[in-house]
């Protein structure tokens, strides 16, 4: 049976222009009874973007066509950047769209975009087609223009398209109230973008809007369908003996999840015990919601909508409802649960020579959480150490399989960066109280080891098996960003020791062990970060660059995140046998699946982002005038950016402010170099700030330099006190009687002439 890598590979081998359906069956000799099949195939191509579909209804290849497809991120001057869905040859990053060419985009939207202009690394081009709108609901302040007739100010001030709402669709939307509006008609050429109230959120300072809104600017579903819901809950609340039978059967084994205080949901267990031959039988133990999901019913299919659970400071959105996510598939202590197994059987030296795979059930004895296990192994909490005495020589033999997992990783160059997060405490109305360093103790590491190591196993088998599934692949940076990179950390005295194209992870790894404990540490790590790809889901095991892994997948967390559901769902598939129909059926549709879960990823760590960044600007809010140490962490051409040491929050020093030179941005350096005094600031520089202004409405803290500032005031205090501009009546006179006695235009440079 044909399915859609054989039709695509077939058009771009053998069709040299768009073609047809009716010319591509001709050509390509499809059998008449596959015609179907190839209309289907067609569609799914168009809509994954690997072909584009013309006017004429012709197919064609996008690249061949200098088309790109991708989604538009717009900004508030009124030109955007379409990132596409896949690398593109030749489009070193996102391609920059003029505002005269956005041709009625919005922000979000998918898009189809000619390639006009490419020159060095940056590529220009305009929006031919709209293939599919980010969202018709947009959230924003309601106001009014001098006629009364009801606007939209967005929230989301990338959104630079005017939205009028009619008095009949305004609900109770008052003046200044924040609202949801759905566009009932989308703007054209030469009619603005209609719409109508859907949800009035309130004032924006209440509590808990904050986090509303960027729920609702994101789109993000915060409440489960009726469906979803009945069917998890038909489910109930307990294992049934039914589901039990066949399985493997782990409840005699000493079993224990470790999470922190404030989780309510347990998706991985763990056993451990020590071989007869001195190696380690490591048990990783997954919830297994696959069992209770079955593909395409209500719970499946919002599910992938979400794709992931999304995790605010206040709430979290599950990707499941509470049923199921908090209930059913939470590996809760004294209670049978069903789960999906890696066991692995680990040496000394943390390779895995051999492993299993089962459909388990497990009954947990403990429900530990970070702060615990690390008093025990670390502090040797006595009173602790006496509770849980039954489980310390567990704990202790997990140390010593970390200890050796963590080396095995560390000598094949794994990338470790060990920053510190900021935490942020809130008090009870959901304001931010405190925000501190989030400290990764021994258990947190010892957790992270074992998911990876048996996310890598279970890679490693699907790969082996040639099953078609997901993989979290991270690929090789490309050679021009490194080359930049290697020409910043160069002024810094630091070198990667290896070419741009010939670079691995090792290289990274060493630098990252080098500037450990330094002032330049978070900056460069950072920028090391923005030089690498983003690591996404993919078909195709592509390896772990960051990881130095050559198969690596995500199977640890299926509650929460889209893609393990999938792998746990192929998994199981692969050890009961795999039709020839389903291996086509998942190579057909796995590669939407991995653009569409990618894409979700991102969508909820930058609502994470923002709400995070939102919260930490109100709690400034009360500290204008106050100086703060800091580093900086970014330079551009408009200032620089620097996080505050004490509260981990980021501020922007406006190039506005630095008025004691003229700064010029030396880009591949990263500094703002003075004119005149030769004075450079650089990426990871300690500067002291005082914090000007806090900007509510585009959720930024401005920030001053304390040495230019004082520089500044004391050049001022030397000029003497200002005079006031305006002139009594009779020096204005006296001064005009002056100028009329001046020379004219002409004699004044004859003058000028004679005196050099």
């Amino acid at each position: 049976m044909l399915n859609s890598e054989q039709l695509l590979t077939a058009i771009r081998d053998r069709i040299d222009h768009p073609a047809t359906a009716r010319e591509l069956v001709q050509r390509l000799k499809i059998p008449r009874e596959q015609r179907a099949t190839v209309t289907r195939l067609l569609k799914g191509l168009v809509e994954s973007g690997h072909l584009i579909q013309t006017r004429g209804n012709r197919f064609g290849l996008p690249d061949r066509m200098d088309l790109v497809i991708g989604r538009i991120q717009t900004n508030p001057r009124g030109f955007g950047f379409v990132i596409p869905d896949r690398p593109v040859e030749g489009v070193g990053g996102d391609i920059f769209i003029a505002g005269a060419n956005l041709n009625q985009a919005m922000h979000g939207d998918r898009v189809v975009a000619r390639i006009e202009r490419s020159a060095g690394d940056r590529t220009e081009g305009r929006i031919v087609r709209i293939l599919e709108r980010g969202s018709s609901n947009i959230v924003g302040r309601f106001e009014e223009d001098e006629s009364g007739m009801g606007f939209l100010v967005p929230f989301d001030r990338r959104m630079i398209t005017d939205v009028m709402i009619p008095d009949t669709e305004r609900k109770d939307a008052k003046p200044g109230d924040m609202v949801v509006i759905e566009i009932t008609r989308f703007p054209t050429a030469t009619r603005s973008a209609l719409g109508r109230v859907l949800d009035v959120l309130g004032d924006i300072e209440e509590p808990g809007v904050d986090t509303e809104i960027i729920i609702r600017k994101y789109g993000i579903s915060d409440v489960h369908g009726e469906d979803a819901i009945a069917e998890a809950k038909r489910l109930g609340g307990a294992v049934k003996e039914k589901d039990i039978r066949g399985r493997t059967d782990f409840r005699p084994i000493t079993t224990v999840t470790i999470d922190g205080e404030h989780a309510r949901d347990f998706d991985d267990a763990i056993t451990i015990e020590k071989l007869p031959n001195g190696n380690y039988w490591l048990g990783v133990h997954i919830a297994d919601v696959a069992h209770y999901v079955p593909e395409g019913g209500p719970l499946d299919e919002e599910a992938y909508e979400r794709s992931t659970s999304v995790y605010f400071p206040e709430r979290a959105v599950h990707m499941f409802p509470s049923e199921l996510s908090t209930g059913l598939c939470s590996l809760n202590p004294n209670v049978d649960r069903l789960v999906q197994s890696c066991l692995m059987e680990i040496d000394r030296r943390g390779e895995v020579v051999r492993y299993e795979i089962h459909d388990g059930v497990i009954h947990s004895d403990a429900r530990m959480t970070y702060t615990d296990v690390n008093a025990i192994l670390t502090d040797h909490d006595p009173v602790l150490t006496k509770k849980y005495s039954a489980l310390v020589p567990m704990f202790e033999t997990m140390r010593e399989l970390f200890q050796i997992l963590n080396g095995r990783r560390k000598r094949r160059g794994s990338i470790d960066f060990d920053l510190k997060e900021p935490e942020i405490i809130l008090d009870d109305e959901g304001m931010v109280e405190q925000i501190i360093a989030l400290e990764r103790n021994v258990a947190h590491r010892l957790i992270e080891e074992f998911m990876l190591v048996a996310n890598e196993t279970v890679a490693q088998h699907l790969d082996e098996h040639q099953v078609p599934t997901l993989f979290r692949i991270h690929e090789q940076p490309d050679p021009l960003k490194v080359d930049q990179f290697e020409e910043f950390i160069s002024t810094m005295g630091y070198g990667l020791g290896a070419p741009s194209n010939a670079v691995k992870p090792r290289h990274f790894q060493r630098l990252v062990e080098k500037i450990s404990g330094k002032p330049e540490e978070k900056p460069i790590a950072f920028l090391m970060l923005r030089t690498m790809q983003k690591a996404r889901y993919d078909p195709q095991n592509q390896g772990h660059f960051g990881l130095a892994a050559s198969s690596y997948t995500h199977f640890t967390s299926p509650i929460r995140r889209y893609p393990d559901l999938v792998v746990h769902r192929t998994l199981r598939e692969s050890r009961q046998g795999m039709s020839q129909e389903r291996i086509e059926e998942l190579t057909d549709d796995l590669p939407e699946m991995a653009r569409h879960t990618s894409e979700r990823e991102r969508r909820a760590n930058d609502a994470e982002r923002e709400l995070v960044q939102w919260k930490k600007v109100r709690f400034m809010a009360d500290k204008v005038g106050d100086e703060f140490e800091g580093y900086i962490t970014g330079v551009t051409a408009f200032g620089l950016f620097i996080e505050l040491i004490e509260h981990f929050v980021e501020g922007m020093v406006h190039v506005s402010t630095m008025a004691d030179d003229y700064y010029r941005f030396i880009e591949r350096q990263h500094v703002l170099r003075g004119e005149n005094t030769g004075r450079v600031y650089r990426l990871g520089d300690r500067v002291r700030v005082q914090v000007i202004k806090i900007d509510m409405e585009r959720r930024q803290i401005d920030l001053g330099l304390t040495e230019i500032l004082e520089r500044v005031r004391h050049s001022e205090a030397d000029r003497g006190p200002r005079r006031s501009r305006a002139e009594p009546k009779a020096e204005r006179h006296l001064k005009t009687a002056k100028r009329k006695q001046r020379p004219g235009k002409r004699e004044r440079q004859d003058r000028k002439g004679r005196s050099r």
